[in-house]
């Protein structure tokens, strides 16, 4: 099953399981309208622009960004939506961006340590059955710390 990084946000959410808040985009200016509307549901100042396709790697490709206001917003989402986004995951000639992910940034100035963790639910080849991988090192270095 490939699911979109926010296909699985909402499915998470809808199981009272506790995710990043956004929306996904086709354009530029449906982006904009779900940054102003983030904006005024959660005060939040930044944006995490991800490109969805079904490949790891986005972030090394230049698929996710980190918009410091509505201006990077703009700027970010008209770069990524229509690039061909090749990562370790694809072919040479990559993935067409058809849509983004415009999400809330989620760091805040509280007074505890900010940790950044990654999970993923993968399938295992060799046994055919499904793995949970959990790695407080995980982010855009996870092919790398799954093959360790």
């Amino acid at each position: 099953m490939n699911l979109h990084e926010y296909q699985g946000k909402e499915i998470l959410a809808s199981h009272g399981v506790r995710v990043q808040r956004g929306y996904v985009a086709e354009s530029v200016s449906e982006a904009l309208q779900k940054g102003e509307k983030l904006v005024k549901e959660t005060s939040t100042p930044y944006f995490v622009v991800k490109a969805q396709i079904h490949a790891g790697g986005r972030g090394k490709g230049g698929g996710v960004k980190l918009a410091k206001n509505i201006v990077e917003l703009e700027k970010y989402s008209s770069e990524i939506l229509g690039m061909m986004l090749i990562t370790p995951q694809t072919s040479k000639d990559g993935k067409k961006v058809h849509k983004i992910f415009i999400g809330e940034d989620v760091y805040y100035p509280g007074p505890n340590e900010i940790e950044e963790i990654y999970v993923s639910v993968l399938l295992d080849r060799s046994t055919n059955q499904n793995m949970i991988m959990y790695s407080p090192e995980g982010g855009v270095e996870i092919e790398k710390v799954a093959e360790e």
